[in-house]
């Protein structure tokens, strides 16, 4: 009876004594320093233990250090400038001839590949355009530098840009124009602090392609000289524009010479009267967008 006893305890009892099945646990895996290896491959279990210490080759090591190995650059706060001598496609994206630099916070143009058709690179830290910058990108169609910091721009930096059709400098710190490539068509620099001694009298003279101007918010006291015949759109909104000639938009010499081109010319946010000066806009479709009393 008592040896049956026991058997039963045994037979009771051995269940008990097996292992328990292991916990569902992902196992931390230590990479060498130059191994390629993500920080997906660490599970959310993994980085919760991160204030424990773990033991390797002797010599503790915190999981937030083997974080810092395994992760990549791009983890490092550092700002993406010139300086970092990163490839430009790295930095940027280019595709198809077009390079896209936007909100990066570079501070100097970047190398371009020598096919860029397209560029954009608005709201940076961007100071000054040197010549340099695109003395070799001679197939430039369009620059959009909008939303930088540009202040000084090298005497022929677009120079060599024989191609170029638009450039936009709006919202800079811009106090005068640059020499401009001779078939733009199109040519923003809004919002700057342009004054007019900052414009050549023959800026815009030989620009037979040039379709739009926009020169609104800055510090004109004058209408630029000699507009091309091809202008359509152009922009002086908020000037410090105070006159106005006959010879500005039309040709007093000639009473049958007619602009059948331009549709638009924004003047409202000018201390001028538009209304004193009805001859200037003789030969005009329609009058400029101003205040005339």
């Amino acid at each position: 009876m008592e040896t049956l006893q026991a058997a039963f305890v045994l037979f009771v009892f051995v269940p008990l004594v097996n292992p328990a099945p292991p916990l569902q646990q992902e196992s931390l895996q230590f990479y060498e320093y130059d191994t390629d290896v993500s920080m997906g491959s660490l599970t959310q279990q993994d980085y919760e233990m991160k204030s424990k210490d773990i033991r390797k080759d002797g010599t503790n090591v915190s999981l937030d250090t083997s974080l810092m190995l395994q992760s990549d650059d791009s983890q490092l706060d550092v700002p993406p400038t010139k300086d970092t001598n990163l490839p430009t496609c790295l930095l940027c994206v280019c595709l198809s001839g077009s390079v896209y630099c936007e909100e990066i916070d570079i501070e100097a143009v970047p190398p371009l590949p020598k096919e860029t058709a397209y560029l954009y690179a608005r709201f940076n830290k961007i100071k000054r355009i040197a010549a340099s910058d695109f003395a070799d990108i001679t197939t430039l169609r369009r620059i959009d530098f909008s939303g930088n910091r540009i202040e000084e721009i090298e005497d022929g930096a677009f120079s060599k840009l024989l191609l170029l059709e638009e450039l936009s400098l709006a919202e800079n710190r811009l106090v005068k124009l640059p020499v401009l490539p001779p078939k733009l068509t199109t040519f923003n620099a809004n919002q700057n602090r342009i004054k007019s001694r900052g414009i050549k009298a023959n800026a815009f003279k030989k620009l037979t392609n040039l379709a739009y101007l926009y020169l609104g918010h800055n510090a004109l006291e004058s209408v630029p000289l000699n507009l091309p015949e091809s202008l359509r759109i152009l922009h002086l909104q908020y000037n410090n524009i105070t006159t106005i000639t006959d010879d500005t938009f039309c040709k007093s010499n000639n009473t049958r010479y007619i602009r059948t081109r331009m549709d638009e010319i924004r003047m409202e946010g000018n201390p001028i009267v538009l209304a004193k000066h009805v001859n200037a806009f003789s030969c005009l479709r329609m009058l400029p967008v101003g205040t005339y009393y």
